[in-house]
Parts: structure tokens; C-alpha cells; sequence
């Protein structure tokens, strides 16, 4: 997993939307967040500065502050397979950086999604 600029954000790279607006989260992510096939993630809201939205597991955002930010949740399928709630206002086709953060972050922009623009050996993940 590349980290762009030294004491910036670590990327697992980039996921792009399928038509049925699912997307496959990258195996070392799945692996760092402990997602496992079945279980069900939430979605919160991004910022406004990147977009997008975070992903965790349930158990750990329940309690959390961060819950007014609600969009939804999803159970995760084979492969790390995920089904965006509508709310995560993307769309088909869309590319999505993935980036280590408390949780998982996916951006639609911003700051560091244009840095990562210019690393055209970040690993893209779709279905």
C-alpha cells in the first residue's frame, strides 16, 4: 500500500462503481478492517472536501459520534463485493480512491484524490 507524500494518507488504490453500482473492496483492505463475506458495513458520509464516504463494520460505529453522518449499510459478498446505497450519491463508472483512515475512506476528490492522479501504477480494483 503506497502512501503518496511522505506523512500523507496511505492508498490501497483505486475502485471503480459497477453499472449495478456495487464495487469490490481491495483485498489488503479487507484484510486491515477485518471485513469478512457476509457481514453487514455501514456508510458515513465524507467530507466535504473529498466526498465520497467512509465504510466500517458495524460493531465499531455503532456507538460512534460519527453516526449522524449515516448513508447506509450493505452486507459485504464474496470478494469483498459491496452494493452502494444510493445515498453515497456516486455513479456507475465512477472511480473512487480508497485510502487508510479511521475507517475506510472512499473519494470522489480533493487534495489527495488529485495527487493520486499522478500515480498511474495505483492498482485499480472493479468487478
Amino acid at each position: 500500500m503506497p502512501q503518496l507524500v511522505e506523512g500523507g494518507k496511505w492508498v490501497f488504490g483505486w475502485v471503480i462503481v459497477s453499472l449495478a453500482c456495487e464495487m469490490k473492496i481491495p483485498p489488503a483492505a479487507c484484510t486491515e478492517c477485518g471485513f469478512q463475506p457476509g457481514e453487514q458495513v455501514l456508510f458515513l458520509r465524507g467530507s466535504r472536501r473529498s466526498g465520497g464516504f467512509g465504510l466500517g463494520r458495524q460493531e465499531n460505529l455503532a456507538s460512534s459520534p460519527l453516526r449522524p453522518r449515516f448513508l447506509g449499510q450493505a452486507t459485504i459478498g464474496a470478494e469483498g463485493r459491496v452494493t452502494l446505497p444510493q445515498e453515497a450519491g456516486v455513479q456507475p463508472g465512477e472511480r473512487l480512491l480508497v485510502v487508510r483512515g479511521s475507517g475506510l475512506g472512499l473519494m470522489q476528490r480533493g487534495l489527495i484524490y488529485e495527487g493520486a492522479l499522478k500515480y498511474p501504477e495505483l492498482e485499480t480494483f472493479s468487478i
